[in-house]
This record gives structure tokens, sequence and C-alpha cells, in this order.
């Protein structure tokens, strides 16, 4: 029978160290660049900041769209690591020191980027995952082309073959996927606007990859994919966990990224 006597050496021994929690993963998936992904991101992590959660912009990309810095507004950003290449200075997320600063939710712009040399990991998808594993909250974003499943798709139907390119195990695994849709004309007429592209960029845009009938096709690709890799053919406990939403609704900053 055991002894119910209290043992004092097990009650003042410290507890093992417990593996932290995973992380809850928030994509924003588009059709194409210029949809709102990134300023929806930035929207969602300014709420949080507003209740008071500890949130970090780890690395944004604003491509000089004056609309998403507007949307940044005042987050707190990590600063980034600064890696040489020749003359030129290369600007990363510093991995190592968000996970020793712990934020409740940080963001990690463009999962298909890849990683300038020197850095620890080769993609921006696999600094996300190291993130989750810390049990950061990561919200990021990605375009539908860039899914590897797609590749050969996308290729035949806009002509360009995308060589940045995401695991769908990353989408798959994610604990909520947000789609922003947005009507193809719509995004064509923020590109006249000069919301997505420099100027001298619009016109070559929007008679190359940014076609009607290529943003029509993307934007039912990504409606599709999502629907059955997220909510058909995730397993039953992922789908429990795993919600699917559709933003066709335009964010609060202006509209670019």
């Amino acid at each position: 029978m055991p002894d119910p006597t209290p043992d004092p050496v097990r009650l003042t021994r410290p507890a093992p160290d417990l593996p932290p929690r995973r992380g809850r993963h928030r994509v924003f998936l588009g059709m194409a660049a210029g949809v709102g992904k990134t300023v929806r991101a930035l929207n969602d992590l300014r709420d949080r900041h507003a209740l008071g959660e500890n949130v970090l912009i780890g690395v944004l990309e604003t491509h000089g769209r004056a609309g998403t810095e507007a949307a940044a507004g005042n987050l707190p950003r990590f600063p980034l690591l600064e890696l040489p290449r020749g003359a030129a200075l290369l600007k990363e997320p510093d991995v190592a020191g968000l996970i020793a600063r712990r934020p409740d939710a940080v963001l990690i712009d463009e999962l298909a980027h890849t990683n300038a040399p020197g850095s620890a990991r080769t993609r921006r998808w696999e600094d996300a995952e190291a993130l989750l594993a810390a049990g950061i909250d990561v919200y990021s974003t990605l375009n539908v082309q860039h899914l590897e499943s797609l590749n050969d798709v996308v290729a035949r139907l806009t002509g360009v073959r995308v060589r940045e390119r995401v695991p769908d195990h990353v989408l798959a695994d994610a604990d909520e996927v947000v789609l922003i849709d947005l009507p193809p004309e719509d995004l064509r007429r923020r590109l006249r606007g000069g919301q997505v592209y420099a100027p001298q960029k619009v016109e070559q845009a929007l008679t190359h990859f940014f076609t009607a009938a290529n943003l029509t096709a993307l934007r039912e690709l990504a409606l599709r994919h999502v629907t059955q890799t997220v909510e058909a053919d995730a397993p039953p406990a992922r789908r429990a966990r795993t919600r699917l939403w559709w933003s066709p609704s335009p964010p609060r900053a202006p509209p670019c990224a």
C-alpha cells in the first residue's frame, strides 16, 4: 500500500520544464499581390495590441506602398538582422531574437520569400515554423501561386513559372486561413491607381500576369484549393480546430499588399 505521507523532497523539487505549447498560425491567403493580405494581418495584429497583448512586427514587406506602411502605424517592430551581401546589407527577420523576446504574436510577411545567404534557414516559412514551435503565434501572408502543388497549374493558367514555393503542409497545418478575396477588376483598378506597383511597372503588370483572365482563374483556384485542403481533406482532428475565413470586405486601412 502506498505511503500517504507527502515526500518533502518531491514537493520542493522544481517541476520539469515542459515544452512550450505550439503557437497558432493564421495565414492570410490571396490570389495575387495587392488584394490586402498584409493590411488585414496588420489590422488583426493591432486589435490584439489594443487589448494589451505583446505583439511585434517580425518582418514587413511594404514594397513602397503607402497604404501598407500606414496600416503598420505604431505597432512595435523588432529589429531585423543585417546580413552583408557584397556591398549591400540584406535584412531578414531575427528569429532567435524574437524567440528570446517571446511575444504573444508576430507578423512574418511573405512566407514564400527566400532568405539571404547566411540566414539560419533557407525560406521564410521555415522561420515561421521555428516561431510556432517556440509557442509564438504567427500571422503570415501568402499568394496562392506559391503553393508547391499548384505550381504546374499556375504555370499553365498564367504562363508564369513561380520559383519561390511553399510546401502544401504549411497551409494544411495552419490553425486559421483567412482568404482575402477581391474581384479581379477591383485589383486591376488598384494597379492603375498606383496602389500595388510603381507607375513604370503598372502597364506591364496589367498586360501580363494581372490580366482579367489570369486573376479570375487564380481567384477560383484559391477558393477551391483552400476549401478542399483545409476543410475537406484535413483529418477530423485538424478540421475541429481549423477555421477558414472568407474576407471580401475592404480592410480598414488603405488597401495594399
